[in-house]
């Protein structure tokens, strides 16, 4: 039996946390396909990390930008940022696509549309359980330093759970 294709399609957030660590490539290495809708790169066009993560996302020739599509009024009315909308408007329109985003209420909306989810933080736990990385730690600790806000318990307990 053949594994599912894992699909990913990721906001801005955790585009730029991962540019800014060096780790943008984890994305493709954990999965067959990723893609970024159109308003999402918009947005990370127009942060104040753009140079850097526009460098890295540029040459990431693995990254597929996807158009935007019309936002079914049930996640419209939640009143998230564009980029967020639009990846739930993509993985709802595209069954088996897991979306990566950070923000709380994004998260929750995924949960409650029934589409997987994962975020910066997991991305960096899956490459360490797939032996991507040697360890989780630095890279988290790096995240922080750059400006990602993790609580210490759900640092702790993540990291507990690659066993370091």
């Amino acid at each position: 039996m053949t594994a599912r294709p894992r699909r990913l399609v990721t906001n801005a957030s955790p585009l730029i946390f991962l540019a800014k660590i060096d780790a943008l490539s984890l994305l493709e290495k954990l999965a067959d396909e990723v893609a970024v809708p159109s308003a999402v790169v918009s947005e990370v066009f127009a942060g104040d990390d753009a140079p850097q993560a526009l460098r890295q996302i540029d040459s990431a020739a693995w990254l597929r930008v996807e158009p935007d599509l019309p936002v079914p009024p049930e996640i419209a009315g939640w009143d998230l940022g564009p980029g967020e909308t639009q990846v739930l408007a993509f993985a709802v329109a595209n069954p088996g696509w897991e979306a990566v985003l950070d923000d709380l209420e994004a998260r929750e909306c995924a949960r409650t549309f029934g589409v997987p989810k994962t975020g910066t933080l997991g991305i960096i736990l899956r490459a360490k359980m797939a032996g991507l990385i040697p360890a989780a730690r630095p890279l988290v600790e790096d995240l922080l330093r750059k400006g990602a806000y993790l609580s210490t318990d759900l640092v702790r307990g993540a990291l507990a759970e690659v066993g370091e």
